[in-house]
């Protein structure tokens, strides 16, 4: 009786590990000395990469002033539409590493960070994940994100709160084994697709902007729960020196502090998705536009319409 249950339980590892299929992704054949890397490294944390960009902010600031107002736009919703815009023009970026094999993710997914109520050093955070969608303007994705921060300031409680408190009752034992169990389903590619859906660190970005609480960023860790390959880190906008014309003058700056999983893609391929998220926060006018009155400049951020050239080896569409 013993060996039948144990040869059950080995066809049953060895089905599991031939399940390749997952509700988040598409399975992509990557070159043997990367696969290598999913063993040599299995966790995010030991396959991390930094990266610092400083953002020219003269532009971004007086294009939030506008949109403040007519459009009720703030430095959050830029900073989502740019990492949108980037993941669309550099789809690589949008991979993750999962059961030691690499998947192409179903979708742009952006998750957010915010408090319950602003400026309220008290109040819980709460994380919103949003759905980037091809064709959508930055006008509709401000009411998009506009929307779901209503949502969570509301007082109610959110379907995370109620599953948040559903495991906080567990004994730590089970909350233990809770815990194990997800990440098992997660390595087997069984867990379900609404709790994958629902859950903010399976997303392609997470956005923490510590500028709009008057912090300085930090390098964030990425976690090994989820499936999130990528952090930005935000702080906020100040004067900094900068050479213009072989000069050094007061500019205002913002700063960002990538931390990327190696794994999903080279440091070329990062570097073009640094350089798309700082091109669109450098100039919003041109890449977010709906400040002009005769909605001439209304328009898809993603994808793009004609091509232009960028001056750079990375062309982007607009």
């Amino acid at each position: 009786m013993f060996l039948y249950a144990a040869g059950g339980l080995v066809v049953l590892w060895v089905l599991l590990s031939l399940k390749i299929s997952r509700p988040d992704g598409t399975p992509i054949k990557v070159p043997e000395f990367r696969r290598l890397m999913f063993f040599i490294m299995p966790g995010r944390n030991e396959s991390v990469v930094y990266f610092d960009r400083y953002v020219r902010a003269e532009k971004l600031e007086a294009y939030i002033a506008e949109t403040r107002t007519k459009l009720k736009a703030d430095m959050t919703h830029c900073l989502v539409a740019a990492a949108g815009i980037g993941l669309g023009e550099n789809p690589r970026m949008n991979q993750f590493v999962a059961g030691r094999r690499m998947y192409a993710r179903s979708g742009r997914w952006l998750t957010f960070s915010m408090k319950r109520q602003a400026m309220n050093k008290e109040a819980k955070l709460s994380a919103v994940k949003l759905k980037m969608e091809d064709g959508e303007t930055f006008a509709q994705l401000v009411e998009r994100i506009n929307g779901n921060i209503k949502v969570e300031r509301s007082g109610e409680k959110t379907a995370a709160d109620k599953e948040f408190q559903l495991f906080n009752l567990l004994p730590r034992p089970l909350l233990w084994f809770s815990a194990a169990a997800i990440r098992w389903l997660d390595y087997y590619n069984i867990l379900p697709a609404f709790f994958i859906e629902g859950d903010g660190m399976y997303t392609s970005i997470f956005i923490a902007n510590l500028g709009s609480v008057g912090m300085a960023p930090g390098y964030h860790h990425l976690y090994e729960y989820g499936t999130c390959p990528l952090f930005i880190m935000v702080g906020k906008v100040e004067d900094r020196p900068v050479i213009e014309d072989g000069q050094v003058k007061v500019g205002r700056v913002l700063h960002l502090r990538f931390s990327y999983d190696e794994r999903i893609a080279d440091g070329l391929t990062a570097r073009f998705g640094i350089e798309s998220v700082a091109r669109v926060l450098e100039d919003p006018y041109t890449w977010l536009g709906c400040v002009k009155e005769d909605g001439s400049d209304v328009k898809p951020m993603f994808p793009h319409g004609e091509r232009v050239d960028l001056g750079d080896d990375s062309p982007a569409l607009i």
